[in-house]
């Protein structure tokens, strides 16, 4: 099997695994913040109650539950908030950073005596101002200071990385060293090996820790469980797109420590992680948390969408059943994400054994490609298969394969698994998303489009340009193709 379908196989796991490492600090900083803000509100009213603070009683009574309703409460609902809009949860090393952490404390408690600012003198706001800042950003600092030490703890106690990392680049260049330096340092981490950007030469000794070069980069990442590539040397435009090619199939997080923007579909976003500057270059294919979003909408879409549609169904499986003999519905075997194969559902629109008759029709193939087999007025049509054909009603169980999780409402068409041995390398890249009903192809054309290679061309823009608007403008555009009927047969 190709290591590039055995990546995309993986590529979910790998996918998943970023997601619930970002979950799980994002979990772990809330939990810390909630806990932070706990302690400060019980060590100030335990000084309160002692009078310690008797002079400062006004600026103080902020965490006192005499004071209102909520007793406090307001303050660690606006610091939640606060820490959020100084982006103190995201990812890299902006959640370890105290000038985020305390710009969220400072907003945090400001948003609670904004009101008192115009009722109370500003001596007094000031001083509880400046009061709660301190106290509530030392609290802060030391949960969050705990977290870290926690995540790197539980790493060396379970002898398990939370991310192994792959090097591209020289090992003795002093720029990589440096960078390796730094990654090193922290024990959640594991420097799995170093890609070298030019071949070894032909019998030269085999340096400790290279695993290959770019040109093995393919089965280096399916022998190798890798998370995240850093990128620390210089590498060419081809090399480039090769490597964004294989983190893209793999779902590997790829790190630059220069910008690399010259592929117009790479989102190069910058981020510091453990001290180092780099550009995060991505695809929105990459990003866990999209797929998510994507399979939600797909699930709310297809579920109410079968209900509205419901009637219709019925009179379709009638129409079909009163035609012709045999079943109302027809599966067949087809390529999805990865290369995994299911059964896509359509209404039977041919003759029973059509599929048989195939090899006997090959010459009236209008595209010449095997792989787009497509015959104007195919007598094996029924009368009734006809007019869904043309209004492409014969999609529609289709619906069934998106809530079982098979298909997308947007995505490249599914093609048959005997394709897969005709395939050239870059034709797998169209295997990295799950298969849709309608898609750039679709509303492109349709069966008007007979080069299989502007498909496959059409399918890898649209997972390298992969937005929730881009699904939307298609799904649009779908209803004017289909009225349209060009290239429906």
């Amino acid at each position: 099997m190709p290591p590039r379908v055995v990546l995309q196989r993986r590529a979910s796991r790998t996918l998943l695994m970023h997601a619930l490492r970002a979950t799980v600090r994002v979990g772990l900083l809330l939990a810390a913040d909630t806990a932070a803000f706990l302690v400060a509100r019980t060590a100030l009213h335990f000084l309160l109650n002692r009078q310690v603070l008797k002079p400062l009683d006004a600026a103080t009574r902020w965490v006192v539950p005499a004071l209102g309703p909520y007793g406090g409460w307001q303050m660690g609902a606006a610091l939640l908030v606060g820490l959020l809009v100084a982006g103190a949860y995201r990812s890299g090393d902006d959640w370890r950073s105290p000038r985020r952490t305390l710009s969220g404390v400072m907003l945090a408690v400001g948003l609670v005596l904004w009101g008192d600012l115009w009722l109370r003198d500003i001596a007094p706001v000031l001083v509880h101002y400046l009061t709660a800042v301190t106290g509530l950003g030392a609290c802060v600092l030391a949960a969050r200071f705990g977290v870290d030490r926690f995540v790197t703890g539980l790493a060396h106690l379970f002898h398990s990385p939370v991310e192994r990392v792959l090097l591209v680049g020289e090992p003795d260049e002093p720029f990589c060293q440096k960078v390796v330096g730094r990654l090193s340092r922290h024990g959640s981490m594991e420097l799995a090996g170093w890609i070298t950007v030019q071949s070894p030469a032909p019998g030269g000794t085999p340096r400790e820790g290279v695993l290959g070069s770019l040109d093995d980069l393919w089965s280096i990442l399916k022998d190798n469980p890798i998370d995240t590539v850093v990128l620390c040397g210089q590498i060419g435009d081809s090399q480039h797109k090769l490597l964004m090619e294989a983190v893209v199939s793999a779902g590997v997080r790829l790190l630059a420590v220069s910008r690399y923007d010259r592929l117009g579909w790479v989102r190069p976003a910058p981020i510091s992680y453990r001290s180092v500057s780099f550009m995060e270059l991505t695809v929105p294919s990459l990003r866990a948390q999209q797929m998510w979003i994507k399979r939600m909408v797909d699930l709310t879409a297809a579920g109410l969408g079968l209900l509205v549609i419901s009637p219709l169904l019925t009179l379709i499986a009638i129409a079909i059943k009163l035609d012709s003999r045999g079943p109302v519905f027809f599966a067949q075997e087809r390529v999805g994400l990865g290369g995994r194969t299911f059964r896509m559902m359509k209404f039977r629109t041919m003759r029973v054994g059509a599929d048989a008759e195939k090899a006997q029709l090959a010459h009236l193939n209008t595209s010449g490609d095997a792989r787009l087999f497509k015959i104007p007025n195919d007598p094996r049509v029924t009368r009734v298969g006809v007019f869904l054909r043309k209004w492409s009603l014969d999609e529609l169980p289709q619906l069934f394969n998106v809530l079982r999780g098979d298909m997308s409402l947007v995505g490249p068409r599914p093609f048959f698994e005997k394709d897969l041995a005709t395939y050239h390398e870059h034709h797998f890249g169209r295997l990295g998303a799950l298969p849709g009903i309608t898609g750039l192809w679709q509303v492109s054309g349709r069966s008007s489009i007979t080069d299989f290679e502007e498909v496959v061309r059409l399918d890898c823009e649209y997972i390298h340009r992969w937005s929730l608007w881009l699904d939307i403008e298609i799904l649009l555009k779908t209803l004017p193709a289909v009225l349209r009927r060009t290239g429906a047969y």
